[in-house]
């Protein structure tokens, strides 16, 4: 089985000639049309936005494998008025190695289709487009984060020189397959209000403090150096301080900034996507947006995430629309008007999200705080289930492993199928990571990873979601297809077996779970050992092959000789001291909850220390003071390991006020379910959406009428 080839009907691949390796380059493709039956058929890297008169329609493509690009096939004729329409393509090519996309040469590969017949393709001389540099989005300017690719700086004050003409160059040829997953909605998401205003001032004094990553770019990280920067927006950021803050509680339709002044609205929860508004103003000035997840101490942080959350833009005399190149993620966002006042007329976000079209289950209880939860499990979900399923719509945008396994679930859960799942699973099949250890598995992708760094526990993770996606899809296909990678990945463990058969002095990142967990790795990491055995049964029993399942049954009588200690709790590592390996007696939560969920241990061969976690550990841990010694679990995944313990034991009322304990806090603050059990990291977290799985066990939620039909 391989994925389908796409063949366009006349297009070819091009990009402006010289300028395929130009980082964060975009181009604009136009073309003129009456309303008609138009199709759009596309596919480019990195990225693309189409808009029908100024109204974004499309944002894609979606990602895929190195050496591979999907085809989106877009309608566009609902879009189209009865008078001249004007389709725009924007294109944005990136060319840096980064966490959001599997790095490639820019291209785009584009045509229209009107009843059968091509009226616009690219070729090295566009037939029926206008091709033109997009003179107005700023190359030179610093990346977003280290794991996503550029910030967004504008200068809209270029008038003619705004859109250069270009000659295009035919690219390589391109290996095309159909899209596979479901397209957007695109839904416009309005702020609540505005909630703050003030004055600014701009202190060139001031040290400039921003994220850390900025010192490794054109290092260790790909993009413009310090030097190169024809935009600081780090340093602007910094430099910017509040003169003085009133709180307001004010339509946010539209905002009149004077010179120096700044607003704060407040979005309805934690929400995805591409900003858009108009700007009105009868000077030149700067507009900057900036926006975080959370206000922290009162005030917009755009560093928080260890990211630049922030769009800039200078303008003149004149109203003109605004639509960005890229999805962010915020609760609020702050417009600060520099140097000349400026109206922001209906500032919103176009939602870039799983397309609720899709979603054919609905919440059905009383219960006020489950239904919150359960609202923002489903924002969640949405937000970072598009075309891969991704750990955070902000930071990152990235398709982690071990993250998806849960998401996988939550999939399942709301629509009945799996669609984006298999999507995900065959990029990992078809991936083109060199920079890896042979066998081993990228720990994100579609991605690069250009210092080889890799999470050996996560690969094992990808086999036990490829398990039980066969169990909900009954695809044997992929599952033939992931076998030799499979064993191949096996053989690269078998290495690392001591003599003990237990994995040893592992490579890389060794993960385990955000906590003290982290620190108690090496030299042999018991919850790895545990996973490892899983990971061998599993394996085992989905290949039908004994032999493994018989080793994974004497791994773990190894790691329970070897781990448990005198307190009764497994012990999370042993270390190498004169060449005995000798077990620390450090302990974890999240170490306990892997032996359960791992079959190491079982409520029948551990019945006292299921009792203690099931009794004495949970949310409200800390507050009973009760087994200090032992370090706490984070979210993932101790925390989701043990609740599904509890589900799996059938202790339904635990399991539901537990769910109650660990999520509505953050349901009550940012609508979204969270990184960690603090804000310290993200706040919209893909694997978080779980909680719905366990809802839907719970009978919480149920297929809805039009999906029951």
């Amino acid at each position: 089985m391989d994925q389908p080839t796409y063949s366009f009907l006349k297009a070819l691949p091009v990009w402006k000639e010289g300028d395929k390796l130009v980082m964060n380059q975009s181009l604009v493709l136009e073309y003129n049309v009456k309303r008609k039956p138009v199709n759009l058929h596309i596919a480019c890297h990195s990225a693309y936005t189409v808009l029908v008169n100024g109204v974004l329609c499309a944002y894609g493509p979606a990602r895929c494998a190195h050496g591979y690009h999907k085809v989106d096939e877009i309608h566009l004729e609902s879009y189209l008025s009865n008078c001249d329409n004007i389709i725009t393509l924007r294109l944005f090519g990136y060319n840096v190695k980064s966490y959001e996309f599997a790095n490639s040469t820019s291209f785009v590969c584009a045509e229209l289709v009107s009843d059968g017949e091509v009226i616009a393709y690219t070729d090295t001389t566009p037939y029926g487009f206008r091709a033109y540099l997009n003179s107005e989005k700023i190359v030179k300017t610093p990346r977003f984060s280290p794991q996503r690719t550029f910030t967004e700086c504008y200068d809209l004050c270029l008038g003619e020189n705004a859109k250069p003409e270009i000659k295009l160059s035919l690219t390589d040829e391109k290996r095309f397959i159909a899209r596979d997953v479901p397209y957007g909605e695109y839904d416009r998401i309005y702020p609540s209000s505005v909630i703050h205003m003030g004055e600014t001032y701009f202190d060139n004094s001031a040290e400039p403090s921003f994220p850390a990553f900025i010192s490794d770019i054109g290092v260790s990280i790909e993009g413009y150096s310090s030097d190169e920067l024809s935009e600081h927006l780090h340093i602007d950021i910094s430099r910017i301080k509040t003169k003085s803050k009133r709180t307001v509680s004010l339509s946010a339709d539209m905002i009149e900034l004077k010179a120096d002044s700044f607003a704060d609205v407040e979005f309805p929860c934690n929400n995805t996507g591409i900003p858009a508004f108009e700007i009105e103003s009868d000077g030149e000035g700067e507009l900057l947006m900036i926006f975080d997840e959370c206000l922290t101490n009162g005030d917009v942080d755009p560093f928080r995430l260890k990211v630049i959350g922030g769009v800039s833009m200078k303008y003149c005399q004149g109203r003109r629309s605004i639509v960005a190149a890229e999805p962010y993620v915020m609760k609020y966002a702050r417009f600060i008007a520099l140097g000349h006042g400026v109206r922001i007329i209906s500032p919103h976000l176009i939602e870039i999200a799983f397309p609720m079209g899709e979603i054919s289950t609905e919440f059905r209880s009383d219960d006020e705080d489950m239904r919150r939860i359960y609202n923002a499990a489903l924002e969640s979900f949405r937000a970072n289930v598009t075309d891969v399923y991704m750990d955070c719509p902000s930071r990152e945008r990235a398709g982690w492993l071990c993250d998806s396994h849960f998401t996988a679930r939550a999939e399942y859960s709301l629509t009945g199928k799996s669609r984006v799942e298999r999507a995900f699973l065959l990029n990992y099949i078809y991936h083109g990571v060199k920079e890896i250890k042979d066998g081993m598995l990228p720990m994100c992708y579609p991605a690069d990873h250009p210092h080889g760094r890799f999470i050996p526990n996560w690969a094992m993770w990808y086999l036990l979601e490829l398990y039980e996606y066969y169990e909900r899809s009954g695809d044997i296909g992929l599952i033939e297809m992931a076998k030799p990678k499979m064993y191949t990945l096996l053989e690269y463990f078998h290495a690392f077996e001591n003599e003990y058969g237990l994995l040893e002095s592992l490579e890389s990142w060794v993960f385990v779970e955000w906590s003290r967990a982290n620190e108690l790795v090496q030299d042999v990491s018991f919850a790895t050992n545990m996973l490892y055995a899983l990971f061998k049964d599993k394996m085992g029993r989905l290949y039908n092959d004994p032999a493994l399942t018989e080793e994974a049954d004497k791994l773990r009588a190894e790691i329970r000789r070897m781990s448990m200690t005198p307190s009764g709790f497994f012990s999370d590592n042993a270390v190498r001291i004169d060449g005995k390996l000798v077990t620390t007696g450090e302990r974890t939560e999240v170490c306990q909850y892997y032996a359960f969920y791992t079959g190491t241990a079982t409520i029948e061969t551990h019945p006292k220390l299921w009792s203690i976690l099931v009794n004495d550990f949970g949310p409200d841990r800390k507050e009973k003071g009760v087994y200090q010694e032992i370090y706490e679990a984070n979210s993932l995944p101790g925390n989701y390991l043990r609740l599904d313990l509890l589900e799996r034991a059938g202790l339904y009322d635990k399991l539901y006020d537990e769910i109650r304990g660990y999520f509505v806090y953050m349901a009550d603050r940012t609508g979204t379910l969270w990184e960690h059990i603090s804000n310290k990291a993200s706040m919209n977290h893909g694997f978080a959406s779980h909680v719905i799985y366990w809802m839907e066990k719970l009978g919480l939620i149920k297929k809805n009428d039009s999906a029951a039909n």
